[in-house]
Order: C-alpha cells, then structure tokens, then sequence
C-alpha cells in the first residue's frame, strides 16, 4: 500500500466520522484490529451498533468503493465484529453491518458520500 493510498483511506475514515456524528451516531471505537480485519469504525445509534467499513477512492475509473468490498472481505468484517460483541459483552444489542463510500478529489475534496 502506497503512502498516498494510506493517506485516502485516513482521510475517508476521518470523513466518515464526521459525517456519522452529523447524524446523530456515537462513535464507539475506529479502527480495531484483530486476527480477522480491522473494523474501521463502530459505531451507535437507537441501540443498534453498527459495524461499519469505510472505502475511499479518488475517483470511480476502477469502480465504486463500495464494490471493493467482497464475499471474503465480508466474511471477516463478520468474525471481527463477532469477536467486538463477545469481548464488549453487547448480546443485547441489534447489530447492522454498513459500508460508507466516499470519491475524494486528488485535493482529498469530497466528491460523495454514501
């Protein structure tokens, strides 16, 4: 990974945060790791927790960021956010898995959001 694509992805995490808190969600947790993925953010709102993977692009010529996510990246996103619930003890909570994607100029200018 290139140090201007580590630059992207830090931005568009940072972007997503922002835009979460602007509606109403609390930010349990960015980036946790385990054997499995990283979580980029969890995060909170009407008691459901919300496990949420952040993809950025500077543009769409190789698709969409959200079509980066796949079966496999799934997969693991799913196992990590097992692992988050056990260890935070939150069974009794709902939980939701949602991918916010965000086209960045090359200033790192928001584009979209969604």
């Amino acid at each position: 990974m290139t140090f201007q694509t580590m630059q992207v992805g830090k931005k568009g995490e940072e972007i997503a945060v922002q835009f979460l808190l602007e509606q109403k969600y609390s930010i349990l947790e960015c980036n946790f790791h385990t054997r499995f993925a990283e979580i980029d953010i969890i995060a909170k709102k009407n008691e459901i927790i919300y496990f949420i993977e952040v993809k950025t692009r500077t543009g769409i010529e190789k698709g969409k960021p959200y079509e980066a996510v796949n079966k496999r990246k799934l997969f693991h996103l799913t196992q990590a956010s097992e692992l988050y619930v056990l260890k935070n003890k939150l069974r009794n909570y709902k939980l939701s898995m949602m991918v916010i994607s965000i086209v960045v100029t090359k200033e790192l200018k928001v584009e979209s959001i969604n």
